[in-house]
């Protein structure tokens, strides 16, 4: 209804002395009914301190992904200089658009496999005035090579697909939000195995790796982790669910 209004929630709760119920409501609450998600409907998610242009074409933002930020924020405090970050699987641009508002001089790469997902985290740069300090590239960590040409980073970070191939989803999810960023395997772990091993060369000397996990994934990731030579810390969400695993390298691993 407020979006439908044009308002903000709290000020259609306060002033409700002349409320009617505007042209396309009806249509959304039908859309809601059959279990669209409300930022699918509405077209916009908050997401840590920013708002981002959503379509079915992206995963939708969570506050449980605002995690890696609040993890990036404690890892690189007292860093000096302009943070270089990277975004693996950018999809909506969510995770690097929030650390370039946690970190106002760093500039970054967001990578994703489809096309119009690119779309829609280079509107969300231009609609936060970042497109100057951001490159969106269209790269498949799925191919050989993809890593190439990239550099090095401070800052990595990562929601990738980690939902097991059978697992039941809610309709909500299932019925509406991308397979390719949900999916990854029968044990969820497929791209945690393509990209943790390739961590250790594109970090700078100093930073560190930030993943989102499955909330039963924090052993099976870690143990990846530690193969690749990558110390591992785990950090929970609100919910007190393990949720995020920042990498770093090891003594002698910096590459390059």
């Amino acid at each position: 209804m407020a979006h439908a209004l044009g308002a903000g929630r709290s000020a259609m709760l306060l002033d409700q002395s002349e409320l009617a119920v505007p042209d396309g409501f009806w249509k959304m609450l039908e859309r809601r009914a059959g279990n669209e998600p409300v930022a699918y409907i509405t077209g916009v998610q908050g997401f840590w301190d920013i708002e981002l242009v959503v379509t079915p074409d992206v995963l939708i933002p969570r506050a449980d992904s605002e995690t890696l930020i609040d993890m990036a924020i404690e890892a690189l405090a007292g860093r000096a200089g302009s943070l270089r970050i990277l975004d693996l699987g950018t999809g909506s641009g969510a995770l690097l658009l929030a650390a370039f508002s946690a970190f106002p001089e760093a500039t970054g790469i967001g990578i994703d496999q489809s096309l119009s997902a690119l779309a829609v985290a280079r509107s969300n740069a231009e609609r936060l005035e970042c497109q100057e300090r951001c490159v969106l590239l269209h790269r498949d960590w799925n191919c050989s090579g993809w890593a190439e040409s990239l550099g090095k980073f401070d800052l990595v970070l990562c929601n990738p697909p980690y939902v097991e191939d059978k697992a039941d989803l809610s309709p909500m999810v299932a019925n509406y939000e991308p397979d390719s960023a949900l999916f990854a395997g029968p044990e969820g772990l497929d791209d945690y195995r393509i990209l943790i091993p390739q961590i250790p060369d594109l970090l700078a000397i100093g930073g560190c790796a930030i993943f989102e996990i499955g909330h039963t994934q924090a052993e099976a990731v870690s143990n990846l982790a530690s193969r690749a030579g990558l110390s591992t810390e785990m950090r929970r969400d609100l919910a007190g669910n393990p949720r995020a695993l920042r990498f770093s390298l090891g003594i002698g691993m910096a590459r390059g």
